[in-house]
């Protein structure tokens, strides 16, 4: 198994350019079941995530083919041969369920395997299936797979209102919604970029959507999709975690292929920090404008609120902050798996609930951790990064699901990191 070597006390300086939002691929990749004619992404991430999703396409019926090494996917539905996915694709990543929705739209049944992914807390469809079915789906769950079917000819629209927002239960019934007959409103959704990227390729796949981007979103079925061609969004968790990056070790990175616009929360909280931005033209360059960074209260909201997945690397930078920061965990209730391992490197966080106190700490020493879910694999990858003395990072494939080519980024730039078996 991988693991990665971290060198601290180079201070990074550089470029860096910024991959397509892995969250975003991994739901337009399932639109690509609501018709018989190509969908074509550009941007697209080269994870191991998306390789899953690719795989779990293809075994419904999907063609999929790569190109420009993996950043254009070609994706054809003409002709599915089954609508059943199989426990041992779906089991390693959430995002799988989101074949449900299109599948049912599609083809009035679908089998699909409850999923898997990070351990970081109850993550429940109950919202997807509960939704699903207010569209006239009937749902069972037997043997560990939702079997879902529609009672009539086809899907019908209604309201659907969410108890709380989910990204991916937004998604589901969006990639639904779209060929179901007549109109859908769904209240409470998601507002999150990604949800906005989504809307954006249905649309040139001949979907009726408003008001992606609010909490109310209005969609009025259509018989029939056609094909498209689109271009994902920059991944904006990957933007912050190199913004921390440069943060971290008092460096400078220019991002490229990259949007300050997603990330207004996680700015303001940076710039409080001691971080200087300055953005244009798809750039974003980031310097640490003190010697030592600031200690800054942040509490994880739903967009436009700070990101529950930059919370971790936030932590790692905190722990070097001046002064006391409290980190407030609203979005799961079992994501401070990262601290203990922050502390075998010297941090001093004490948790309480969902909530953390991080005690700025002069410096950092290395230590071999675990990782547990992405964000905490990187979070210690950027403890490492500043701390004095070696960092091994062990249990790194969850790194590879969410960075692409996280090694050869940061040596790029002057980190001594590097990648071990």
């Amino acid at each position: 198994m991988d693991a990665i070597v971290v060198k601290g006390g180079n201070v990074l300086r550089g470029s860096i350019t910024i991959a397509g939002a892995k969250n975003s691929c991994l739901a337009l990749m399932p639109a690509a079941l609501l018709s018989d004619q190509p969908l074509t992404l550009s941007n697209a991430p080269r994870l191991s995530d998306i390789r899953t999703m690719a795989r779990l396409l293809q075994t419904i019926g999907v063609e999929v083919q790569e190109m420009d090494d993996g950043r254009v996917l070609s994706m054809s539905a003409h002709q599915l041969t089954q609508v059943r996915a199989d426990y041992e694709i779906v089991r390693k990543m959430r995002a799988s369920i989101l074949v449900l929705g299109p599948l049912l739209a599609r083809e009035g049944n679908a089998v699909v395997s409850l999923p898997g992914g990070c351990a970081i807390g109850a993550r429940p469809v109950d919202l997807h299936l509960h939704a699903l079915e207010k569209l006239g789906a009937k749902i069972e769950l037997s043997d560990g797979y939702v079997h879902a079917t529609v009672n009539s000819s086809s899907l019908r629209g209604t309201t659907v209102s969410f108890p709380s927002r989910s990204v991916g239960a937004t998604e589901n019934i969006m990639l639904a919604a779209v060929l179901a007959k007549g109109g859908t409103k769904i209240e409470n959704a998601a507002c999150e970029p990604e949800i906005t990227d989504l809307a954006d390729c249905l649309r040139k796949m001949g979907a009726r959507i408003a008001g992606d981007g609010t909490p109310t979103i209005e969609i009025e079925g259509t018989d029939s999709l056609n094909g498209a061609t689109h271009i994902t969004i920059p991944d904006r968790i990957e933007t912050g975690t190199y913004m921390l990056a440069a943060a971290i070790t008092g460096g400078e990175l220019t991002l490229r292929n990259a949007r300050v616009d997603l990330l207004p929360a996680f700015c303001e909280k940076l710039d409080a920090a001691g971080v200087q931005i300055d953005s244009g033209d798809g750039t974003i360059n980031v310097r640490n404008r003190r010697e030592r960074l600031k200690a800054v209260d942040v509490a994880t909201q739903p967009y436009p609120g700070f990101p529950t997945d930059l919370q971790a690397q936030f932590m790692a930078a905190m722990s070097l902050a001046e002064g006391t920061s409290r980190l407030d965990e609203r979005i799961f209730e079992n994501r401070f798996m990262h601290a203990p391992e922050l502390a075998r490197m010297g941090a001093d966080i004490q948790i309480s609930g969902g909530s953390a106190r991080v005690h700025g700490v002069k410096s950092l020493r290395g230590a071999p951790v675990m990782a547990t879910d992405i964000r905490a694999s990187v979070s210690l990858i950027l403890a490492g990064l500043a701390a004095h003395g070696e960092t091994t990072v062990s249990r790194v494939y969850h790194l590879d699901r969410g960075y692409e080519r996280i090694e050869d980024k940061l040596a790029a730039c002057g980190g001594d990191i590097r990648r071990i078996n």
